[in-house]
Order: structure tokens, then sequence, then C-alpha cells
């Protein structure tokens, strides 16, 4: 869910600080909201958030599919390819104001989140996955792949590129690949400042 901007499909548009009471009381009580697909609250979650938080945009959420589940690892392969890439919140208004200035559009100040559902059509046209793993455990990720992991958790190109051209055997599984190479790559990540 992001902030301010245009209404949604429904007329309405949320406020910063609208899910800060729910998201503490989520916390105090060892809960997140459900992980659903097109809000089918009738059916099991398809994974689980395991972090959420207003930030200066809107709702920010990290989450993780239950790739055991089929429904969980379509949407992934989904995610993945980028035929959907919708989110959608289920919610409780508690409150709630008319914009004095856009007669019929309801500004939302504090909700009850319930459940983020990934969805083919959000009512927030803005409120977007913006990224997906590649690979999960037990996957080993392309030459490219991991490299492009290594920019997005904030390496240099040239250190990308460097790592994942030293761990390359390793990546493709080439039985040569030279322990002391995979070593020193797994010294020289331990000695990231992002780790």
């Amino acid at each position: 869910s992001t902030f301010g901007g245009a209404p949604d499909s429904y007329g309405d548009v949320v406020l910063p600080g609208a899910f800060v009471d729910s998201l503490v009381k989520h916390k105090r009580e060892g809960t997140m909201p459900l992980l659903l697909w097109g809000h089918q609250h009738g059916e099991l979650p398809i994974g689980n958030w395991i972090d959420m938080a207003e930030d200066g945009r809107g709702l920010w959420g990290k989450a993780q599919l239950d790739l055991e589940d089929p429904i969980g690892l379509r949407v992934h392969k989904a995610l993945k390819r980028k035929s959907v890439r919708g989110l959608s919140i289920g919610y409780e208004t508690i409150e709630k104001k008319t914009d004095p200035k856009q007669p019929g559009v309801n500004l939302l100040e504090k909700l009850d989140l319930w459940e983020v559902s990934v969805v083919n059509f959000p009512a927030n046209r803005r409120s977007l996955v913006t990224d997906v793993k590649k690979w999960t455990d037990g996957m080993t990720p392309t030459v490219r792949e991991f490299e492009e992991f290594l920019r997005d958790a904030g390496f240099s190109k040239s250190r990308a590129v460097t790592l994942a051209a030293a761990c390359a055997p390793h990546l493709r599984g080439e039985p040569e690949g030279d322990v002391d190479q995979l070593a020193q790559f797994w010294a020289a990540m331990a000695s990231a400042s992002i780790i």
C-alpha cells in the first residue's frame, strides 16, 4: 500500500501512520498479517510475511512463499516472470475522514491490517512487488543470477563480476572447482559490510 497520491479504485487514500498501531499489535502478539493469493480468506496462506513496516512511501513488506504449496509455487513462478506483480491489503477501517478537497474520497487514517495478498489487479496501481528472489534454498543460481544478487546486495559491478567469476565453477557444479577460491569468496563475503 502506498501513501497519498490519487485515490485507489475504491476512492480511498491511505495516510502515513495508518498501519502503525496494527503492526505494533501484531508484533506484541507475535503474529503477522496473512499472506494470501487474491484475498481468498477461506484458503490457507501461500506463505508468510516475515517483515513489515511503514516507510516513507507506504507499507513495505518482505515475504516467503511456500514453494511446497502448489498455489505458492505457481505464484512464485508468475512473480519471477512478472506476469503478476500486484499487492492488495485486507483490513478493517478504524478511523477515516472524507477528503474536503475531493468529495467521495476517503482518507484512511487508522487500519487494522488482516492480510496482504498477491493479486492480478491491485486497487492501488502503485502497490507492487518490487523484487523476487530468483532461486530458493537448495538451488544453485546461474553465474549471472549470482552476479545480480551481489549487485543488489551493494557490491560494485566490478566486484560482483569478480566474485561471480571466482565462484563460476562451483555455480556450474564443475568438479574441478578450486576449494581455495571458494574459501576466499566466503572470506570476502564475511568481511563485506553488508553481511
